[in-house]
C-alpha cells in the first residue's frame, strides 16, 4: 500500500505582540488539511489588533491544491489579510512566484517570493 504524504505543519512563535507563523506545505493539499489548520490558525491569531505577523512558507514540498482546498486558502488569507506585516514565500517552482504575486493583491502586508531559505529569512527579519 503506498499512501500519498498531504498536510501543513505549522510553528507559532510569540514575542510581545509580535507573532512568526512557520508554515511548511507537503504534497497536494486538501479540504481536509484546512478543516484541521483553520482553527489553529484562527485562535493563533484571534488576540493580534495590528499587523504584526510575520510569515514563512515552505512550499519546496508542496504539490499544488484540490479545487476545494485552494478556495479555503484564500478564504484564510482574506480572513487574517489585515494582520501579515510579511509573508515570505520559500519555493522551487515558477507557479509558486506566480502564486506569491496573486496572493499579494490581496494581503495588507508586503509578500515575496524566494527561491532560497536564507534571503527569506533575512528578509523576513530586516
Amino acid at each position: 500500500m503506498n499512501a500519498t504524504r498531504h498536510g501543513i505543519s505549522i510553528g507559532i512563535e510569540r514575542t510581545g505582540n509580535h507573532f512568526f507563523l512557520s508554515l511548511k506545505a507537503i504534497g497536494k493539499l486538501t479540504h481536509e488539511d484546512y478543516q484541521i489548520i483553520t482553527p489553529m490558525i484562527d485562535s493563533a491569531l484571534a488576540s493580534v489588533k495590528q499587523p504584526n505577523v510575520d510569515v514563512l512558507i515552505d512550499g519546496t514540498e508542496l504539490e499544488g491544491w484540490e479545487l476545494r482546498a485552494a478556495w479555503d486558502d484564500f478564504k484564510l488569507g482574506l480572513k487574517h489579510n489585515n494582520k501579515f506585516n510579511k509573508i515570505a514565500i520559500y519555493g522551487n517552482k515558477n507557479w509558486q512566484e506566480i502564486t506569491a504575486k496573486v496572493g499579494s493583491w490581496f494581503i495588507s502586508g508586503e509578500v515575496q517570493y524566494f527561491d532560497n531559505m536564507l534571503d527569506a529569512m533575512n528578509w523576513l527579519n530586516e
